[in-house]
């Protein structure tokens, strides 16, 4: 679980450029009217982004009451209700679209890569995201994955060392570059090797490479990288890996899927705000202060 210190600035970032100087339509409504709403799920999928969601709403307005009634990594169906909000009715609708904003695309999140471990069922392969991530959205997007199912790649380039083809090019070979960076880290960091050939393969285990990603190959040649490494690496495939091929790449033997798609290209999941119908009410009840909720 996140704690909210760690989105807080996001959050305070993301209002801004929708509030700016103030919501001029919600300004329509008297300080004092007060309504009840409701958030639901417009189509199945994965909930994530629930917290998030509820320090949007109070960070906007620390009077309102905000309920959660479901939890991150849960199943919903559509029309499930998974927040509940009372208070101002200007506050709620400033809150809406910056609160919806994060929970339908962190849920997103969590959904596809629900799907892409669900296509693994029965298998020891792993799901991992990659560093294709929203800019300033990194830890809630790995979050979600986690919630989905999946598990997290490194999380930048301070805690793990990954060889890629421009290392290997500019170091002058595979050996060479794992040596130094053998040489500048301590014993606790892995070091991963990006390979795109079989040979790539050899030479990175012959090097003591902890870690090999199988860069775009095709699956005989992931069978292939399986028997050569015989388990004295972990395997890694990546590149190009779609909804529906993820149980072929898992079949191969790999132990791990790394899919920057559930990340950086991932469709939102539908959630909607309701507020009820506040247009019966009348302006003398909202200026002597009643509850504009039903």
């Amino acid at each position: 679980m996140l704690a909210a210190f760690q989105y807080q600035e996001l959050i305070e970032q993301a209002l801004q450029e929708d509030l700016g100087t103030g919501d001029l339509s919600a300004a329509i409504f008297p300080k004092t009217a007060w309504t009840r709403a409701k958030i639901y799920a417009k189509q199945k999928g994965v909930l994530c982004g629930l917290e998030v969601t509820k320090q949007i709403f109070k960070t906007v307005d620390a009077q309102l009451d905000v309920k959660i009634l479901a939890k991150d990594g849960e199943k919903i169906e559509r029309g499930t209700v998974v927040i509940e909000i009372t208070g101002p009715v200007r506050s709620i609708l400033s809150a809406e679209r910056t609160a919806l904003n994060f929970l339908q695309h962190l849920s997103g999140v969590a959904s596809a890569t629900y799907q892409a471990v669900k296509e693994c069922e029965g298998l020891p392969t792993r799901i991992t995201d990659t560093r294709k991530t929203l800019p300033g959205l990194r830890m809630l997007q790995k979050y979600a994955v986690r919630m989905g199912g999946g598990q997290n790649h490194r999380f930048g380039l301070y805690d793990a060392v990954m060889l890629k083809d421009n290392h290997i090019a500019a170091a002058g070979g595979i050996r060479p570059a794992v040596e130094a960076a053998r040489h500048q880290i301590g014993h606790m960091v892995k070091i991963e090797v990006e390979c795109e050939t079989l040979q790539q393969v050899e030479e990175a285990v012959a090097s003591g490479a902890e870690v090999i990603m199988l860069d775009n190959m095709n699956l005989e040649e992931m069978h292939k990288a399986v028997n050569i490494v015989n388990g004295r690496a972990i395997l890694e495939a990546s590149g190009g890996i779609k909804k529906g091929s993820v149980r072929a790449v898992a079949e191969t033997g790999v132990d791990v899927i790394s899919i920057g798609a559930i990340t950086h290209s991932v469709k939102a999941l539908d959630f909607s705000l309701d507020i009820g119908d506040i247009k019966a009410q009348t302006k003398e009840r909202w200026e002597n202060g009643e509850n504009c909720a039903k």
